[in-house]
């Protein structure tokens, strides 16, 4: 197992050299099997906006990193990652706590005085942030309420199964509440570092990072998830319902029958008929269904030519693709790309 120890100063170097409290300060918290990408890109929007030149010193922005018991953890690619010690009690010293997640949000136990702790955050001036599937944790703890969550498009039917009364979106990358802001995680956490940089240090320190990371650009909260989702919610059977899903994150390689079958662990025949009862469709019209979606998303999401949206569909041409397409939405490609973009 890989170790590795951040580049976080103890608590007192919070703030910077001259005396002065950061712009902004950041806590965060690792939950078990994190995810690298979504922490590194954060704190990595922290590191270039708080120097010049990429000197790293808590000048302008300030960050600790903490667990729940404070050891190290183990992120989802089994790196482990020391920390600076437990959960804060100085949270004065902090504009945001952040909750970093990741591979384990299935688990269900959150132990009590991480809940009481995060509760007490939710009750300071402190602001709450959910990184990837740390928001988990959040509604566990019963600090998100009616508030409406942003999560990646991969664990929202786990959240809306777990945490039913929640409203979850996968349309922002994502969403802030005021005192609670959630994020998707990945990438996306890389704009939520540059929105809060911007807001506390001025658009030109959020500039300056993007420039040190050769990003093209901040992209907005409201901005959607590069992702087609397909809403499955509605589907009762639970073998249709993982059948469908596992063609949904097949869209880039499309499954045959025989792979769906023995993914979901039934035979063909029982396969069709499930899907038939369930959907009154075949298995391969509904992933045929799902593809001309996928179809409409990327004509709406991307910048790709229609030739290329036809292939990355499924399609062998692009006169196929829009026979398909004007058979289910009654206009053609680019009509509906017109419409739906001016809308």
């Amino acid at each position: 197992m890989t170790q590795i120890k951040p580049d976080c100063h103890p608590p007192a170097a919070l703030d910077s050299g001259a005396g002065n409290r950061p712009q902004l300060s950041v806590g965060l918290v690792l939950l078990d099997q994190f995810t690298l990408a979504a922490f590194s890109g954060f704190i990595d929007v922290l590191r270039l906006s708080a120097d010049l030149g990429g000197g790293s010193r808590q000048i302008h922005t300030a960050w600790r990193v903490m667990s729940v018991d404070g050891l190290p953890r183990t992120s989802s690619a089994g790196i482990a990652l020391e920390v600076s010690g437990g959960l804060a009690q100085d949270l004065d010293a902090f504009d945001y706590i952040a909750i970093c997640g990741g591979n384990d949000y299935l688990n269900s136990h959150l132990p009590a005085h991480f809940r009481d702790w995060l509760q007490r955050v939710a009750k300071s001036r402190t602001r709450l942030l959910g990184i990837c599937t740390g928001t988990f944790a959040l509604a566990q703890a019963g600090v998100v309420e009616a508030r409406s969550v942003c999560v990646h498009w991969n664990v929202l039917d786990a959240f809306r199964a777990r945490f039913p009364k929640t409203p979850a979106a996968v349309d922002h990358l994502f969403i802030d509440e005021g005192d609670l802001i959630t994020c998707a995680g990945s990438t996306a956490a890389i704009d939520l570092g540059l929105y809060l940089v911007a807001r506390h240090c001025g658009r030109e320190k959020a500039q300056q990072a993007v420039r040190h990371m050769m990003l093209q650009g901040i992209r907005q909260g409201r901005q959607p998830q590069a992702h087609f989702y397909a809403n499955l919610a509605d589907i009762k059977d639970e073998r249709v319902r993982q059948a469908a899903h596992y063609i949904e994150q097949r869209m880039d390689s499309l499954p045959t029958l025989d792979a769906i079958a023995r993914y979901v662990g039934l035979g063909r025949r029982q396969l069709t008929r499930a899907f038939q009862q369930s959907l009154g469709l075949s298995p391969m019209e509904f992933q045929r269904s799902m593809r001309i979606e996928y179809g409409g998303w990327l004509l709406v999401n991307s910048q790709s030519s229609i030739t290329q949206i036809a292939m990355d569909c499924g399609f062998s041409d692009g006169a196929h693709f829009s026979r398909e397409f004007r058979a289910r939405f009654g206009v053609c490609p680019r009509e509906y790309q017109r419409q739906e973009r001016v809308e």
